[in-house]
C-alpha cells in the first residue's frame, strides 16, 4: 500500500472557505504540509515530527517579545524540527500577526499563514486530512488502474512485450 502523499501547501490557501494568507516566507509551488499540528509552547521543537503546519494563536508569546530575540528563537526552533509553515491565528489573543513574527519568518524561510478569526485550527486540521484523503485516493485509484492494465496486458498471447510496453508507460 503506498504510503499517503502529503498536501501542496498551494492547495489548503486555496481554500476559499478557509481564507487562509501567506504573509511571510517563500512562496514555493513545491511545498507540502504532512499534518497539521495545534501547538502554544513556546518551545515546539521536542513535539514536531517534520513536516507540520504548525498552528498557534500566540498564547506563549510573553509581553515584551517584540523587543527581544523571542521569534527569532522561535521560528528558528521551528525550522530545526522540520516544520514545513507556521499557522497564526488572529484573536482572540492577538489583534495581528505581530509583525516580529512575519520578520522571523522572513529570515528563517518559513511559510507563515495568517489564520482569520473565523476559521478554526480544527477547521484547518480538518481540511489538510481531506486533501490528504483526496490525494491518497487518487493514488490508489491510480495503482488499481496499473494493476489492471498490468493483468490485461499478461493475458495477451505474447504477455512480455505487452507487460513491458505497459510498465514503460506508467513508470516512463
Amino acid at each position: 500500500v503506498p504510503p499517503t502523499p502529503p498536501v501542496p501547501l498551494a492547495a489548503l490557501l486555496a481554500r476559499e472557505d478557509l481564507a487562509l494568507r501567506q504573509i511571510a516566507g517563500p512562496v514555493d509551488p513545491a511545498a507540502v504540509i504532512h499534518w497539521a499540528h495545534t501547538s502554544e509552547m513556546a518551545d515546539p521543537y521536542p513535539y514536531l515530527l517534520g513536516g507540520e503546519l504548525l498552528l498557534t494563536a500566540g498564547v506563549h508569546i510573553p509581553e515584551a517579545a517584540g523587543a527581544g530575540t523571542y521569534f527569532d528563537d522561535y521560528v528558528s526552533r521551528i525550522v530545526a524540527a522540520g516544520g514545513a509553515a507556521l499557522g497564526f491565528g488572529v484573536a482572540p489573543v492577538h489583534d495581528t500577526v505581530p509583525r516580529a513574527l512575519v520578520a522571523a519568518c522572513d529570515t528563517h524561510g518559513l511559510p507563515l499563514i495568517e489564520v482569520p478569526p473565523e476559521t478554526t485550527f480544527s477547521g484547518v486540521a480538518r481540511a489538510v486530512w481531506q486533501l490528504m484523503a483526496q490525494a491518497r485516493h487518487a493514488e490508489l485509484r491510480r495503482v488499481t488502474e496499473a494493476q489492471q492494465s498490468l493483468a490485461a496486458a499478461a493475458s495477451r498471447p505474447d504477455p512480455v512485450p505487452s507487460v513491458l510496453r505497459q510498465l514503460a508507460q506508467r513508470v516512463g
